[in-house]
Parts: structure tokens; sequence; C-alpha cells
């Protein structure tokens, strides 16, 4: 679904972006984009803003409601990931209305989002799993 295709859809990017309109919510998505694609769990997240344990799980649910965040289970742990595809609609719909339509900034001006660069080896998070490895 686009935020630019008619109206539920705008209604839909103005509540993607009321989700992220709180500064606990967005400093969370940042975080996240951080941590992309690996992700974290909610204690890694907990850990780096310093959000009480029932305050961060109301936000990640209401990033979740609007599929903002994605979360998977592994053992006993939830991790928390950026929905990348979400924010491209966001941006998709801002680009859309400020480039192409108006021409209020060129296109050419808007810089080049890129995947960011996997994580480098040997660089562990203390909230991943430790895997064995076979020598």
């Amino acid at each position: 679904m686009r935020c630019h295709d008619g109206n539920a859809q705008v209604a839909r990017c103005a509540d993607m972006f009321a989700a992220m309109g709180a500064e606990p919510r967005l400093r969370i998505m940042q975080l996240l984009l951080t941590a992309h694609p690996k992700g974290l769990v909610a204690g890694g997240i907990q850990d780096e803003l310093g959000i009480p344990p029932s305050t961060l799980s109301h936000h990640l649910d209401k990033l979740k409601s609007e599929q903002l965040v994605r979360v998977r289970r592994q053992g006993t742990f939830l991790w928390y990931t950026a929905n990348t595809g979400a924010l491209q609609e966001i941006i998709s719909f801002l680009y859309v209305e400020c480039c192409t339509r108006s021409k209020a900034i060129k296109p050419g001006e808007l810089m080049c989002i890129v995947q960011a660069p996997k994580q480098k080896p040997g660089r562990e998070s203390k909230w991943e799993p430790k895997t064995s490895r076979k020598l």
C-alpha cells in the first residue's frame, strides 16, 4: 500500500508519522536502523536508550501496530528490526509531493538512500546469542 495512492494511504502515512512523532519512538527507530538488518532484542534497546521496560513495550507496540517495526522470536528473545519498506513508503510520499509535482526540491538535491554495510566480523553485541564455531 503506497501512501500517495489515495485518501486511505494518506491516512496510513499520517498514522506512521504520528507513531514516530514521540521522541522515544523516533530514537527507537534510529537505533533499530543502526542495527539493521539484524535488529536488537528489547533488552538491548532498553540498555541503549534507558527506557523502562513497560514504557519500552508500549512504544514498541505502537511502532509495530503501524508496521514500522517487525518482531521475530529467536529462542527466548524477541528481536526487533526496522521495517525499511514502511520507511520507504514515507520517503516516497514526501518525494512525490516535494520533488515531482511541486518541484519544491530538485530530485538531485536529495541524498541517495543505500543499504548500510554489513556488521564487521568479530563485532558482536552482548545481546546476540553465542554461536559455536567448529575448529
